[in-house]
């Protein structure tokens, strides 16, 4: 894929996120690694405004510098430290879907209540601890809720999903949204009843070979 084309990708992937409600306004960003750093959207501009060059390219080696005519967006800081920490994931999407950060304001982990769980690698999915957006301390707490998994809660913030492809993250932020929505409907009828630990390593396995493979 060229440079352009991955462009186009993130804006298209910007533009039907929001459409579908998991990025209201302009709060959400998504990130694709690319030889030397990573490609992310810029901070504040509506995304049917986005055009491919105002995309900022950034290397990953924490100073902060890009290049494009835009900033990039404020939570380019772990987008950065993700994808420096872990070489399997090729891209990143942020999301303030409604149903999943509803529960990140409980500051609670989504549990095994459904076996797409194992979609994001184990038993549940983490809620980091709060920090303020953009910061370094955001950026280490997303880090520790995501050891071993490929999605985590920010705490009274949203969401992140990374993905071994840009699809991959975006399949697995629609997935979050989903299970949370149908966690937080459950609750109202008493409660899920929660998936065991054998069960969960049944899903994961099965799981090897599912999802987009592009």
């Amino acid at each position: 894929m060229t440079d352009t084309a991955l462009r186009q990708q993130i804006i298209d992937a910007c533009r039907d996120l929001s459409a579908r409600g998991l990025i209201p306004g302009t709060a959400g960003n998504i990130s694709a690694r690319v030889p030397g750093g990573m490609i992310i959207t810029p901070s504040g501009i509506p995304y049917g405004d986005l055009a491919p060059e105002m995309l900022a390219l950034m290397p990953l080696d924490g100073t902060g510098a890009h290049e494009g005519p835009c900033n990039p967006s404020s939570e380019w800081r772990f987008h950065h430290d993700i994808l420096a920490a872990r070489p399997e994931d090729q891209a990143i999407v942020h999301t303030h879907s409604p149903h999943a950060t509803a529960l990140s304001m409980t500051r609670q982990p989504l549990p095994p209540a459904h076996y797409m769980i194992a979609a994001f690698g184990g038993a549940d999915v983490r809620c980091a601890d709060y920090a303020l957006f953009g910061t370094q301390a955001l950026s280490e707490a997303a880090l520790r809720a995501l050891d071993s998994r490929t999605a985590c809660l920010l705490s009274n913030h949203g969401t992140i999903t990374t993905g071994e492809t840009l699809a991959k993250a975006i399949w697995r932020a629609e997935e979050l949204e989903t299970l949370a929505q149908q966690y937080l409907l459950s609750l109202s009828g008493g409660g899920p009843v929660l998936l065991s630990e054998a069960q969960i390593a049944e899903a994961m396995d099965a799981f090897k070979s599912y999802g987009p493979k592009t």
